[in-house]
C-alpha cells in the first residue's frame, strides 16, 4: 500500500503500544518513519524489523521533556530524511491515581511535562519543518478523557483535556499554511498503559480487565491498530480537509 508515500513521520513514543502499531502501520503505507521514545532496546528491536521488511524506519532516543533534545533530534530526522510532514504526539503517562486533595506537585508536574509540555516542545520544533515542507499533518493523541470524565487519575485528565484544545488552537494558527491539527480520542485500548492502571485499582487483573471492557458498549477493550489506522488516515491526503478535528475511537464509550 501507499497511502503515506512521500510522507515522512515521526511518532513519539513509538516504541511500544499504540506508538508502536502507528509506526508500523505507517511504514506500510509508505512513510519514512521516525521512532522517538526512551524505550531503547524496544525502538531499536522495532526499527530492525521493519528495516528487514524493507520498510524505511529509523531509532532515536528522544525525552520529550527536554526541549533542546527535542529540536536536535527533530532537526536531525529531517535531515536524515530531507524533510518533517508528519508528527503523531503518542508519548504520554498515566500518572498517580490519588483524589486531588492527596496528590503532591511533583505528581502533577510529571504528567504535565509528558503530555502537555512534549507535545509544545514537538510541535514547536517540527513547525518549521513542515514550512519548509509546505505541508504538515500533526496528530495528538488525546483520550476519551480529554472529552468527558472520571473519578480518577486527575493530573492524567486535565493534561488530555489541554491537549485536546491545544489541537484546535494550532489548526487554527496553522490552516493557511498547509498543516493541520487533529486529535484522537481513544476509550481504553489494551497497551502496557492501560495495563499499568488498572493494577492501581487493587483489583483483580482479569476482574478489572473484564470490567474496564464492559464500560464500552461494543463490550470489549480496543486494540493498538484500532488507533493506528485512525493515524494514518490523519497523516494521509485522504484528511486534507480535515483540521481542528476530534477522531473519537472509543467502542462507543462517550456516545452515552
Amino acid at each position: 500500500m501507499s497511502r503515506l508515500k512521500g510522507k515522512v513521520a515521526v511518532v513519539t513514543g513509538g516504541s511500544v503500544g499504540i506508538g508502536a502499531a502507528t509506526v508500523t502501520r505507517m511504514a506500510e503505507e509508505g512513510a519514512a518513519v521516525a521512532i522517538l521514545d526512551r524505550q531503547d532496546r524496544e525502538g531499536e528491536a522495532l526499527a530492525k524489523e521493519l528495516t528487514d521488511r524493507g520498510l524505511i524506519a529509523g531509532y532515536w532516543h528522544c525525552d520529550v521533556t527536554d526541549e533542546q533534545q527535542v529540536k536536535q533530534v527533530l532537526d536531525d530526522i529531517a535531515g536524515h530524511y530531507g524533510s518533517l510532514t508528519v508528527l503523531v504526539n503518542n508519548a504520554g503517562i498515566s500518572g498517580a491515581n490519588k483524589p486531588t486533595h492527596e496528590l503532591t506537585e511533583e505528581e502533577w508536574d510529571t504528567v504535565q511535562n509528558v503530555n502537555v509540555k512534549g507535545v509544545f516542545f514537538c510541535t514547536k520544533h517540527a513547525i518549521p519543518h513542515m514550512k519548509s515542507a509546505g505541508v504538515g499533518s500533526i496528530i495528538n493523541l488525546s483520550s476519551i478523557y480529554g472529552l468527558v470524565s472520571a473519578p480518577d487519575l486527575p493530573p492524567y485528565h486535565a493534561s488530555k483535556g489541554a491537549v485536546r484544545l491545544m489541537s484546535k488552537t494550532d489548526a487554527l494558527f496553522y490552516a493557511t499554511e498547509n498543516i493541520r491539527v487533529n486529535s484522537i480520542h481513544p476509550g481504553f485500548i489494551w497497551t502496557p498503559l492501560v495495563q499499568e492502571h488498572l493494577k492501581t485499582t487493587g483489583m483483580d487483573p482479569e476482574e478489572a480487565r473484564k470490567m474496564t471492557a464492559e464500560l464500552h458498549p461494543v463490550g470489549h477493550l480496543g486494540e493498538p491498530d484500532d488507533i493506528a489506522w485512525g493515524a494514518v488516515y490523519l497523516a494521509s491526503d485522504e484528511s486534507k480537509f480535515v483540521t481542528g478535528s476530534e477522531l473519537v475511537i472509543d467502542g462507543g464509550y462517550t456516545a452515552r
